[in-house]
């Protein structure tokens, strides 16, 4: 009898078993099955509509109930994301869903635009590009010197080119031999064969500006989270082929980080890729991809888009029946930390992506300075003065201008206030003789009331700057060459301006200062020669052979 009993519950068992499965299964499926119901949907519906229509869709309750449950049990964090938008939408946008938020007074760079910065005739930004120092021409290209041979290494066929990348075909761009011209690539890909051993594009490459509005007015139709990182970031398709990396809005502009915060447990700005982006060009470096920034719909341009099952099932509808969603990453995706829209409208950062990895392969280094990323443990920079010594010994910074490259790069970020700089890249074609890609920059701009002076330890350290850089950074602390009223007049370009209140643009100004005073003292102390290296009587790439004598 006993042995009867227990064979029905070993039975019993097994069934509860094959029974939970079979819900388990069924909730992986149904988010497939939803998506093939909504795909051939036309997406009409204004984004004030989207969270009502989702309800006719179909969508589960009981499964957005599921997730919300599976993040409960989560350590809770204060959510200081802010998801109201600053800008509303342009003339073209009709969405009768998204209004404009009540206009509060803030110093952002409009005020800064008709106030005490503005130039008394003309554009000031123009006139820096037309200065000497910004007109340097790069020494004559080789086939070594261009990231891409167009002539050998990129062809297309016309046939296949009649999926048309801007929407429009135009038979007078083949050239006589029925090969589609340069001319007639789309912008991205212009963007990608322009990258040369100095700089990622032309000061006055006009692919540059037609890419930034690509960004902004391309059609999406692929969406993907990437992988790894410890906060949430989209890849983005377009229409044209073209990719970019998405940042959504996560902080106002006026929000400062806490004092309290560490550097690498701070969020990533959207609004810090572009003024990094627009900072980078004006300081004459173009080692940062174009950055541009875009409202987007979540509902038409995200959830209805994407194949990632992952990231659909992170969509969920606020208590104030905004479109919410999540996605997964190290830190920072839950629901306590969602991403909201007003309903659906959300800004964000799209950066032009790098060419291909199987196209030109980069080579990741470790920084020199990078931090601790500890509580409490200190790295060997902070505690030994002496540190550059050694770092000079070490290749790749024992010759070449790779030390004069980190120091270009120490600037960059301590204008930024970024302390979140442990690698960077370079293109592996060109070896050590070229420049460093000054990726990621989302963690810039988190504090305008504190200048963090650990940053220019490297350059205090070393006591090492080129002459062009020297010479730029104090044309920029020239009243008529402010640095902070041409990136004002910069970023006024983009699509969300205003980027930066103005206690961040006076940061800039005051940072400046700083450094120029740093180097000031370098100066006295070892002497002018040794501190700046000439990179204008003589080309920068020409001290590529044995270890440099200073």
């Amino acid at each position: 009898m006993k042995m009867i009993l227990l064979r029905k519950f070993r039975v019993l068992i097994l069934l509860v078993f094959l029974v939970a499965c079979s819900m388990h299964i069924m909730i992986d499926l149904l988010p497939k099955l939803e998506m093939q119901g909504v795909g051939g949907c036309s997406c009409a519906h204004t984004p004030s509509e989207a969270p009502r229509s989702w309800a006719k869709q179909g969508w589960p309750n009981k499964h957005t109930l599921r997730i919300l449950q599976d993040f409960s049990n989560e350590p809770s964090a204060s959510n200081v994301s802010s998801h109201s938008l600053e800008k509303g939408p342009a003339a073209g946008d009709k969405s009768p869903g998204f209004r404009r938020p009540e206009v509060r007074k803030r110093q952002f760079i409009h005020d800064a635009a008709v106030g005490k910065n503005t130039p008394a005739k003309g554009s000031r930004l123009a006139a820096l590009y037309e200065h000497p120092l910004y007109k340097r021409s790069l020494p004559t290209l080789t086939d070594e010197d261009t990231l891409f041979n167009v002539n050998t290494d990129i062809r297309f066929d016309p046939v296949a080119a009649e999926q048309e990348w801007n929407g429009e075909g135009n038979p007078e761009e083949l050239s006589p031999t029925g090969e589609l011209t340069a001319d007639s690539y789309p912008n991205w890909l212009r963007f990608h064969i322009g990258i040369n051993r100095y700089e990622l594009y032309s000061m006055h490459n006009p692919a540059i500006d037609a890419l930034l509005k690509d960004l902004v007015h391309q059609k999406i139709t692929s969406v993907a989270m990437k992988s790894g990182g410890t906060q949430l970031k989209l890849i983005l398709t377009f229409q044209n082929y073209g990719q970019a990396l998405f940042k959504p809005m996560k902080q106002t502009r006026e929000q400062e980080t806490p004092p309290d915060f560490f550097y690498f447990s701070d969020f990533e700005r959207h609004n810090a890729e572009i003024a990094a982006f627009h900072l980078d060009q004006i300081l004459g470096f173009r080692r940062v991809p174009p950055v541009a920034g875009r409202l987007v719909n979540m509902t038409k341009e995200i959830r209805d888009v994407t194949r990632d099952k992952k990231l659909w099932r992170t969509f969920f509808i606020s208590p104030a029946n905004n479109v919410c969603f999540y996605g997964e990453c190290s830190y920072y995706c839950s629901t306590e930390h969602a991403l909201c829209g007003k309903p659906d409208q959300i800004e964000g950062s799209l950066a032009a992506f790098l060419p291909d990895l199987t196209l030109a392969k980069r080579k990741t280094w470790r920084n020199p300075w990078r931090r601790s990323y500890h509580k409490r443990k200190k790295a060997e920079w902070e505690v030994d003065p002496d540190y550059c010594e050694e770092v000079k010994q070490t290749p790749p910074y024992d010759s070449g201008t790779r030390l004069l490259d980190i120091m270009d790069m120490t600037i960059f970020d301590f204008l930024m206030g970024n302390m979140d700089r442990h690698h960077y890249e370079t293109f592996e074609k060109f070896g050590n003789e070229t420049f460093i890609i000054h990726l990621d920059n989302g963690r810039g701009f988190g504090k305008h009331s504190h200048d963090e002076k650990s940053i220019l330890v490297p350059l205090t350290q070393c006591c090492r700057v080129r002459k062009s850089t020297h010479l730029r950074l104090q044309l920029l602390a020239k009243e008529e060459y402010k640095l902070s009223t041409l990136v004002a007049e910069s970023l006024l370009r983009d699509r969300l301006s205003p980027i930066l209140i103005q206690p961040h643009l006076d940061a800039m100004d005051r940072r400046l200062r700083q450094v120029l005073q740093a180097l000031v003292e370098c100066i006295e102390k070892e002497g002018y020669s040794y501190v700046v290296e000439d990179d204008l009587q003589m080309s920068q790439w020409t001290e590529q052979s044995g270890p440099r004598m200073r």
